[in-house]
């Protein structure tokens, strides 16, 4: 693609017309609301310079992957944002599963990625208002990233917000515009505003470029695994973004030649919000099925209508992947059980991920999943509380401690990606990687890694 001198394009992936960054906002002028911009970069270029601007970056952030982000560093937010851990849980059944904390960015929860873009972009762009319409965990992560640096910020908050979340929006210094109704009807409010006053909006139903800050997980998934692609990754969904921004991560490594061959991305559905399972049950593509009124207790993902429904599909479909409804009796059970087997404690839309796995449950001894927390339990103590689930088991038997360890920051561990040696060719560094050891009945552990070298030209997987 003819980049006309640009760093990246965008394509509609509902019309496949083609702009150059100054020529459009954040979403397609001829589809708005039914379309969806996919960012494109030079990826024959950008294998060597990804993995030297990796290399370069001491800090185990986001902004280590800037190659492939469409901002320039100067306008990033101070806030540590992303260099989530990677815990091996120990798994009594078949495979190996691994736990990617998210829930440990700035506000709590993983939009805290595409948050900090937003605001990066906004103030690269001059602009003083940024909105979003949210259920909670846009809105906080919105609001943290704005706070103190001069920009106002606008959430407009359905009524089905969790109280935990909203004090936290407004703890920030964000002035909240309360919608009746749910996400959907924020949503519209949000747009309409936006359009009205020119303000910038950071929904991701809407701008394009959010996926860009929320891939960067998939990037840090692979990285911690030492440049090896889990064979599935589990992931909570609702309004879709989320789960299309990691097949783009994990299809741009596979671009740029990091990587040759993608997870299978498996999504996962509240059984009273599954317009994506229903829309891949049909086959009739990411249009087909018609809105139903939300009915979950998991409000972070209690979406009618997914707004990124077209990336949410093909993240599923083009991976051979699927998607999956747990209730809600399910996913706070799975709070329970992540917390307890884990120490992780998610809140009821990112446990829903754990849920999936548990129901789905049938990895084979020889396969990797990854299980992407993507908020904290602290977000709706009010729903776990309402749930009933704390006073149903307060009387088992307390569960035997199956923590894992968390592996090393990929900051120290050994970068020793299967790159092909018509890429670019990588120097050698040592490294002295430091493991956590979470396991009190495991005793004292320790990480081995070899010198970083470059990989041959035959290179072939293998899961660690």
């Amino acid at each position: 693609m003819n980049l006309g001198g640009s760093a990246f394009a965008l394509r509609c992936l509902h019309c496949d017309a083609v702009y150059l960054p100054d020529q459009v906002s954040y979403y397609c002028p001829n589809c708005e609301l039914d379309g969806a911009f996919d960012l494109v970069y030079d990826y024959a270029d950008l294998g060597c310079r990804f993995i030297k601007s990796v290399q370069s970056r001491d800090t185990f952030d986001m902004w280590r992957y800037a190659s492939v982000l469409p901002t320039s560093p100067e306008f990033t937010p101070h806030l540590h944002t992303g260099g989530s851990p990677l815990y091996k849980l120990h798994n009594s059944g078949p495979g190996r599963i691994f736990i990617k904390d998210d829930s440990r960015n700035p506000s709590g929860s993983l939009k805290d990625r595409a948050s900090a873009l937003a605001v990066a972009l906004a103030a690269e762009m001059g602009v003083k208002t940024i909105a979003a319409a949210s259920t909670g965990n846009a809105a906080a992560a919105l609001a943290c990233m704005s706070a103190g640096i001069g920009i106002r910020c606008i959430i407009f908050s359905p009524t089905s917000a969790t109280r935990e979340k909203l004090a936290q929006i407004r703890a920030y210094g964000a002035e909240v515009v309360k919608v009746e109704g749910g996400y959907d009807e924020a949503f519209a409010a949000c747009h309409a505003a936006c359009k009205e006053h020119g303000w910038y909006n950071r929904s991701t139903g809407i701008n394009s470029y959010m996926s860009e800050g929320k891939k960067t997980v998939a990037f840090e998934i692979c990285e911690q695994m030492q440049w090896h692609v889990p064979d599935r990754i589990f992931v909570p969904v609702g309004n879709g973004c989320i789960v299309g921004a990691i097949y783009k991560g994990f299809h741009e490594l596979l671009l740029m030649g990091i990587t040759n061959h993608m997870p299978k991305i498996m999504g996962v559905q509240a059984t009273g919000s599954n317009f994506m399972y229903r829309a891949w049950k049909a086959g009739q593509g990411p249009h087909a099925p018609h809105a139903q009124p939300s009915a979950t207790s998991a409000s972070s993902i209690s979406v009618a209508l997914p707004r990124d429904r077209i990336k949410a599909l093909r993240a599923v479909e083009a991976t051979g992947g699927e998607f999956i409804v747990v209730n809600d009796t399910q996913i706070f059970q799975a709070i329970l059980d992540l917390a307890r087997s884990g120490g992780v404690f998610a809140e009821p839309g990112a446990a829903a991920a754990y849920a999936g796995l548990r129901q789905w449950s049938t990895l084979s001894s020889d396969e990797t999943a990854v299980v992407l927390v993507t908020g904290s339990g602290l977000k709706d103590i009010g729903g776990l509380l309402d749930s009933g689930i704390l006073d149903a088991t307060s009387k088992s038997k307390p569960r035997e401690s199956s923590r894992g360890e968390e592996l090393p920051s990929a900051s120290r561990a050994v970068l020793n990606p299967p790159i092909r040696r018509h890429l670019c060719a990588v120097p050698r560094i040592s490294v002295t990687p430091t493991a956590l050891d979470l396991d009190a009945s495991a005793g004292s552990s320790s990480a081995h890694f070899s010198e970083l070298a470059e990989a041959p030209a035959n290179t072939h997987h293998t899961m660690l």
